[in-house]
């Protein structure tokens, strides 16, 4: 399966450095990898792809897909991931909101408990 470049690159050109088979290519300014050259560095000292381990924006070199179904999976995972993520966030959001209301709401009463009493 070889690896393809998205319309999230920089152009760098990290990836042009460190592909060992030279499998990246510029073309008319835009980045590309040519399947044929690219072995996903298999069989190299290199133990994952270089081209995606040097990407400073860790989605401008992504797997290409072999098939539809493999591709749709992997969108549909990505985006679980992603609201995953923002589920934690809206998740630890709320417990900071509801412990801060908790304290003032605390404050307050023992304010008025105090002027009253």
């Amino acid at each position: 399966m070889a690896y393809q470049i998205t319309s999230q690159c920089i152009s760098c050109d990290l990836c042009l450095s460190v592909c060992p088979t030279n499998a990246v290519k510029v073309i008319d300014g835009n980045h590309w990898i040519d399947p044929e050259l690219c072995t996903n560095c298999f069989g190299s000292v290199y133990s994952v792809p270089q081209c995606k381990a040097g990407c400073p924006t860790c989605t401008g070199c992504v797997k290409q897909p072999n098939d539809y179904w493999e591709g749709w999976f992997a969108n549909y995972n990505r985006s679980l991931a992603k609201l995953t993520k923002k589920q934690d966030y809206w998740e630890r959001w709320f417990n900071y909101y509801s412990k801060t209301f908790s304290e003032k709401l605390s404050r307050h009463q023992s304010e008025v408990i105090g002027v009253s009493g």
